[in-house]
């Protein structure tokens, strides 16, 4: 099969697209021949060695974490789909790869498409829909008539969690340029912040939680923004040292990480706030869950941009420049 590939870890350098074998199918996953995958800053930081600490990959390595596409062989031991089904997946770490023709998946990690979408839509939607749902409704425990902020809004994350957010009955604000307000109103965002003209600091007060995905400076000052008791959950850093216990890290790591974020985790404390990292993970359970609320409407997938299958590199180029308006999707089939 053709997929794209690194060979080592290289800011600058570019996808290598080539001949691989077909992977083989254990006995609990299923084989997906993908029609589109999602691409996502993530794949450009692992290419770049951002993440090697936490995430040390092998090479040669497969980049994409994003799959929608179709079964067409299942192991042994899988009870919950069969060849033919139409289905969508963010692949576990470790397991990844979206950037090919064909890629093997554990059964877990995978759920049925929505029947009312596009391939190339539903391959916008597992990894950022999983961290939305895993920021704010198991981290955050977001509530009817709660407030929260989630910053960037007309980003990958950031249209599916204020979308998210309105389900689940909470008041949302969002910062984006001004020419993104109509799309986020129609999201349903609620308080429309233009970040090259305003502070946020200066207009939100007494938010329950913050969806952070923006630089240490944003994440410092979006602590100030916070009731007494609310919550910051991070996906852009700095990790904790709970989150590299979590993933079974060395001491070291350990070490690391928590002189990395203790600035931040003290300012939390002095403000009686809590602070937390989400490094998403796959859930095959949680995007079922997804599913059912694309299909009732409540989420609609945002992509800004399709590629073909050669211009991968491209796509992720997009993606680095900052400039894309919810996804990016590469389409292979």
């Amino acid at each position: 099969m053709k997929a794209f590939l690194i060979r080592k870890y290289d800011k600058k350098g570019k996808l290598l697209l080539t001949e691989v074998a077909t992977p083989e199918v254990k006995d609990n996953e299923v084989l997906v021949e993908v029609h589109a995958s999602g691409v996502n800053l993530l794949d450009s930081k692992i290419k770049s060695g951002e993440f090697k600490s936490i995430l040390p990959y092998k090479f040669p390595l497969i980049l994409g974490h994003d799959a929608a596409g179709i079964i067409t062989q299942v192991g042994k031991h899988v009870k919950q789909f069969k060849v033919g089904d139409q289905v969508y997946a963010r692949p576990a770490d470790f397991h990844i790869g979206t950037f090919a023709e064909y890629i093997a998946i554990n059964e877990n990690d995978v759920a049925l498409k929505p029947k009312n979408i596009s391939m190339e839509e539903a391959a916008s939607v597992p990894l950022v829909a999983l961290t939305a749902w895993q920021a704010l409704v198991e981290l955050g425990n977001l509530k009817k008539g709660q407030k929260v902020f989630i910053q960037a809004g007309s980003g990958g994350v950031g249209t599916i969690a204020i979308q998210l957010a309105k389900h689940l009955g909470a008041t949302v604000a969002t910062t984006a340029s001004e020419k993104s307000f109509d799309m986020l109103r129609d999201l349903g965002a609620d308080v429309l912040i233009d970040y090259k003209k305003q502070d946020f600091e200066n207009v939100l007060k007494d938010y329950d939680l913050v969806l952070n995905s923006q630089d240490t400076g944003t994440l410092r000052k979006s602590l100030n923004v916070l009731k007494p008791g609310g919550k910051l959950i991070s996906i852009s850093g700095p990790p904790t040292a709970d989150f590299a216990k979590s993933i079974g890290a060395p001491w070291y790591v350990k070490m690391i990480v928590s002189l990395i974020s203790s600035g931040v985790r003290r300012k939390a404390e002095k403000l009686g706030v809590q602070y937390s990292f989400l490094f998403m993970k796959a859930d095959g359970k949680q995007l079922h869950e997804i599913t059912k609320l694309i299909e009732s409407g409540a989420i609609k997938p945002v992509v800004d941009k399709g590629f073909g299958f050669e211009k991968a590199n491209d796509a992720l180029e997009y993606v680095e420049s900052g400039r894309a308006k919810g996804k990016v999707v590469v389409n292979i089939k």
